[in-house]
């Protein structure tokens, strides 16, 4: 018997022998092993048929936990993709600006109707004073008002005390483009009805008056209103910034040799500044 065993055990091992065997003996244990899997099986199918009410209320309420923190998870991640994309197109944008620049946050908005202000996540110890231009990835949002430690309130460009001085990017016509309270749209004034200017003419930042440094998109021309007997055209301009929906902004440095000698940026020392027909400022 011994010997038998040894030839079987050789024979499997060295020559593969008893595959085929092995193979046939497995097929014919098969109803073996599911008649001894058949009594858990009957009783997990019995124990299914006397589920109560509460227990299937309670896995329902579980699923529907689990499903409210997969779609909340599923948000978040939308949330993030769109960050990084903003992100990305703002460092695209500061990597065209000549000025030093840092990213803030908006971290709140005025809830004044009749004040276009928000307020962005630095300060005076990131450095930041009055007077500095604010952008997005697409434009002028506006110019830092007010300063305290950690925050910093933004004048939005559509606020009705808001004035940039800017320029036809076609024709370097200089105009002054006002807010007026609307969010979407802006005021192009002292126009000659003479002048050169088109819908769809791009206005960037003049320069003029110190306030914002020369050649950052502010707006495009939508509409021109012509009225008889006026010696000025009625032109609204739509905002090249996104400025209700933007959430990261570029904070803009001017180069150190462009501060005044108390160190302040250029225009810091006043906020009010006498408009003429045909020239650039801020009021």
């Amino acid at each position: 018997m011994i010997v038998i065993s040894v030839v079987v055990i050789v024979a499997d091992a060295r020559f593969d022998r008893l595959t085929p065997v092995r193979s046939v003996i497995g097929t014919g244990l098969a109803p073996i092993h599911w008649l001894g899997n058949a009594p858990s099986e009957l009783e997990h199918w019995v124990a299914g048929l006397f589920t109560t009410r509460e227990d299937l209320q309670a896995e329902n309420e579980d699923l529907r936990a689990r499903l409210l923190i997969l779609e909340r998870r599923a948000l978040k991640y939308a949330a993030l993709a769109s960050e990084n994309n903003e992100l990305r197109r703002l460092m695209n944008s500061s990597e065209v600006l000549d000025d030093r620049v840092i990213v803030g946050e908006i971290v709140g908005v005025s809830p004044d109707p009749f004040s276009h202000e928000v307020i962005i996540n630095k300060g005076s110890r990131d450095g930041v004073t009055v007077g500095q231009a604010i952008l997005d990835a697409n434009g002028l949002l506006g110019q830092v008002q007010q300063t305290s430690s950690f925050t910093s309130r933004v004048l939005l460009v559509s606020d009705s005390s808001h004035a940039v001085p800017v320029e036809v990017v076609r024709n370097g016509l200089r105009a002054i483009l006002l807010g007026n309270g609307d969010i979407n749209a802006l005021e192009l004034v002292h126009v000659p009805d003479t002048a050169d200017i088109r819908e769809g003419d791009l206005l960037v930042s003049s320069g003029l008056g110190g306030r914002f440094p020369k050649g950052y998109p502010v707006a495009e021309v939508a509409s021109i209103t012509k009225e008889s007997g006026e010696p000025f055209v009625n032109i609204k301009a739509t905002p090249k910034a996104r400025l209700n929906q933007s959430r990261l902004v570029l904070v803009v440095f001017p180069p150190e040799g462009k501060k005044d000698e108390d160190g302040n940026a250029p225009g810091q020392g006043s906020t009010t500044v006498n408009v003429e027909p045909g020239d650039g400022g801020e009021r």
